[in-house]
């Protein structure tokens, strides 16, 4: 999979229901979406939420999270893109988003030192469509602590996995499913082949969930009984996932 594409899937979804209880503040000079546990017992862990191309914006993203596209994601309106005709610009989107990920790296770097100065020690993160390939290069760099992701994109196979097993100690998961252009079933396999039967000796987990496609795990359709279970199974994983690795 080439880095400067994305497909379809990532641009297409439906909005759910729910009211957000975070709140927005600026961290590192960067707007950031916030949301804090009402026991917040160890203050120096923080799990960075990166979000897929609709951004932390989107309601259905809204837990904690930081807004890498200064406040120009996709719109909500392009959730349906067969019946989209808003001014959004998907060529020039792509341009300032997808075809140089720099500026979005140096924006989270901008977070994750900003936290640090404010006494965080420890980082999980859990990354979407888009925010896969940041949580990839944030375990490169032994930024984070665990990682996990759902339906990654902008990844290369196998490149990045042998980056991932040689230099990495993140423990990592990935909740995959059945129809994803960004990671099909042979990256899913590749993926396996490389990092899983102790092979990543920190630990690593694919989790498959039948019946769905990419963007399932923020977007899928919650009508559909799989999409449903997939995405409520995905969250379910990834907070056993940080339960295991981050804060035991």
């Amino acid at each position: 999979m080439s880095e400067s594409q994305l497909c379809d899937s990532c641009f297409k979804g439906v909005t759910h229901e729910g009211t957000p209880n975070g709140k927005w503040e600026k961290i590192g000079g960067v707007d950031c979406y916030v949301a804090v546990p009402e026991e917040n017992k160890n203050a120096k862990t923080v799990v960075l939420f990166l979000p897929d191309a609709f951004g932390v914006q989107l309601i259905n993203n809204q837990t904690v999270g930081i807004d890498y596209f200064h406040g120009d994601p996709v719109p909500e309106e392009a959730l349906s893109m067969a019946n989209y005709s808003g001014p959004w610009d998907r060529a020039k989107w792509f341009e300032r988003h997808v075809n140089n990920l720099e500026p979005t790296r140096e924006t989270i770097k901008k977070v994750v030192d900003a936290l640090k100065a404010e006494g965080v020690e420890v980082f999980g993160a859990t990354g979407y469509c888009y925010g896969g390939r940041c949580t990839f290069d944030l375990a490169f760099e032994n930024t984070i602590k665990v990682a996990a992701t759902s339906h990654p994109s902008l990844l290369k196979i196998p490149e990045d996995l042998e980056k991932y097993l040689a230099a990495s100690k993140a423990p990592l998961l990935i909740n995959s499913c059945t129809t994803d252009h960004q990671f099909p079933p042979e990256s899913q396999a590749k993926t396996d082949e490389v990092l899983g039967n102790g092979k990543f000796a920190p630990g690593y987990k694919r989790e498959y969930f039948e019946g769905c496609e990419h963007g399932f795990a923020v977007r899928g359709d919650m009508s559909k009984p799989e999409v449903k279970a997939g995405k409520e199974g995905s969250f379910k994983s990834t907070v056993e996932w940080f339960k295991k690795y981050l804060i035991a």
